[in-house]
């Protein structure tokens, strides 16, 4: 059974966190030269594949003692947070794109780029971070996928429009907030434990 309330965290957490990513700008350059739909076909396909690496990883941390977990989880929310803000811009990236307008070509080029550009990224640390928090793979795995989803979306739709009426810093302090707190509350349940 999913958890709405897991999935609702879950899925503000990851959408917050990956609105101000090198990846959504890059879906939002794919989605200005390609049409759309087949940009985000291949862009969710490679975010699918990540957040199930994500809820794995996520799975085995379980495995390790409840107050051990809650502080690496507490740690790693910190360090997500400090990422967040003290981040480089990344906007000298350039982006490779098909020739070619098949479905096939464009949506493996938005897959592609996704998956290596996402390997490792932070928002599939914070994934596997909430799997092991939560132990609700399910609703994290569902929450996850449509944050990213949701960013994708946007940055292929109207991420220029988002962008004129609030500020890439705003979105990237939220975020980094939102972080804090759930490191506070990893790190108070692993001291309390």
């Amino acid at each position: 059974m999913i958890s709405l309330t897991v999935t609702a965290l879950v899925f503000g957490v990851i959408f917050l966190a990956e609105l101000p990513d090198k990846t959504a700008l890059a879906s939002l350059m794919l989605g200005t030269r390609y049409r759309a739909s087949y940009v985000f076909a291949g862009v969710a396909a490679a975010f699918a594949v990540h957040v199930a690496l994500a809820i794995a990883a996520g799975s085995l941390l379980t495995l390790l003692p409840q107050r051990l977990l809650q502080a690496i989880v507490g740690v790693a929310f910190l360090v997500g947070a400090a990422l967040l803000l003290f981040k480089k811009d990344d906007d000298d990236e350039e982006i490779k794109a098909p020739a070619d307008q098949s479905f096939w070509k464009v949506s493996g080029a938005g897959f592609m780029l996704i998956l290596v550009a996402e390997f490792g990224d932070l928002t599939q640390i914070m994934t596997a971070n909430l799997a092991a928090r939560y132990d609700d793979p399910l609703s994290v795995g569902v929450g996850a996928v449509l944050g990213l989803w949701a960013v994708a979306g946007l940055g292929i739709v109207g991420g220029r429009t988002l962008l004129r009426y609030v500020p890439l810093a705003l979105i990237t302090k939220v975020a980094a907030l939102v972080m804090l707190v759930l490191a506070g509350f990893s790190l108070y349940e692993a001291a309390a434990g």
